[in-house]
């Protein structure tokens, strides 16, 4: 399964919002505020590459106080076990 973290830059103090306004969208998993160069990561999945292309370009980049956006396909996954 296709699976990406989206670094996104919001506008000024939009950041909770946007981030509560990300978990609305299909395929998004997980939205979490950071500090750094980006607000929010957001992890994405989808059940084609295409399918999660679509999320990000369409449904994510266009919301309204996205500012940019930095797409990191994963294309390997480990988990551990605490």
């Amino acid at each position: 399964m296709p699976m990406a973290y989206v670094l996104i830059n919001a506008e000024i103090g939009s950041e909770e919002a946007l981030a509560k306004e990300l978990l609305k969208v299909e395929g998004v998993i997980e939205a979490s505020i950071v500090y750094g160069v980006y607000d929010i990561v957001a992890k994405v999945e989808a059940v084609t590459m295409e399918e999660l292309k679509q999320t990000v370009t369409w449904k994510i980049r266009r919301l309204g106080k996205v500012r940019s956006t930095l797409t990191m396909i994963c294309v390997e996954t480990s988990e551990g076990g605490g």
